[in-house]
């Protein structure tokens, strides 16, 4: 989606106005304001943004929306330890997720984000290719049980959904986190686009307080790995919100 310095998108009837000469920078979304209002305010300064990132910090080239055949076996054996939990609130050692069979699985920025409920539709699209394969689909949140039991009944997501309350997952497999990584012009456009096709942001779940201290800045990524707890072939490290890979790179690492 381009947009010229003078840009007006019309969304739910009202105007949101990207001005590229305006000097300030917010970066919060309140959510006691009105749908237009936080997307007002998230999209304000976006182009302005786009022409200061000189000023944000260097990622890693390692975290940059990589996608490696191997990890270290420090990192794996890191995974050893991590467990995530089911919709019961049963513990499951992460690794189990494909230890005896081969999965996809997508890492969410958090359970309230509007950009991993795309990422999930994007993925479960392609679900009855994964099945005919016998590759398990997975998604995992940075949050409570309950959250990921809401975002399960709220999205319909067609395949296994776990929560990551401390998230050690997303540290062992060193995703990128920060402010720098979550506000960026191509993450706030695609926002704005996935607001007119329909998808919406569940606030709540975003400032809850566990989202907000521990989940709410980290960034994501999927892998594709099993069958054995040591065999991850494909990693993909989001560079900001919203980086998904191309579909056709997951199906060729899972599938073929």
């Amino acid at each position: 989606m381009a947009c010229s310095p003078s840009t007006t998108l019309f969304l739910s009837n009202s105007p949101l106005h990207l001005n590229k000469n305006t000097n300030q920078f917010p970066l919060q979304a309140f959510p006691t304001s009105s749908l237009n209002q936080n997307l007002q305010l998230y999209s304000k300064n976006l182009l302005n943004l786009s022409t200061n990132r000189h000023h944000a910090t260097t990622l890693p080239s390692a975290s940059a929306g990589v996608e490696s055949p191997v990890l270290s076996e420090d990192t794996t054996g890191s995974l050893d330890s991590v467990k995530v939990f089911d919709l019961n609130g049963n513990g499951i050692p992460i690794s189990d997720l494909w230890k005896d069979r081969k999965a996809v699985v997508a890492f969410a920025r958090h359970f309230g984000c509007v950009l991993c409920r795309k990422r999930a539709d994007y993925l479960a699209a392609k679900k009855d290719l994964m099945d005919a394969s016998g590759v398990a689909l997975v998604l995992i949140g940075p949050g409570s049980v309950d959250q990921a039991k809401a975002f399960a009944e709220q999205t319909k997501f067609g395949g296994e959904i776990y929560a990551d309350p401390t998230h050690p997952s997303y540290e062992a497999l060193n995703f990128v986190s920060g402010v720098l990584t979550t506000f960026t012009p191509n993450a706030g456009l695609k926002i704005i686009q996935l607001y007119m096709e329909g998808y919406r942001q569940d606030w709540k779940l975003s400032f809850e307080k566990d989202t907000v201290s521990r989940g709410g800045w980290k960034q994501g990524g999927i892998i594709v790995a099993g069958p054995g707890k040591n065999n991850i072939s494909y990693l993909h490290k989001d560079k900001e919100a919203g980086d998904d890979p191309e579909i056709e790179d997951i199906l060729k690492a899972c599938c073929s």
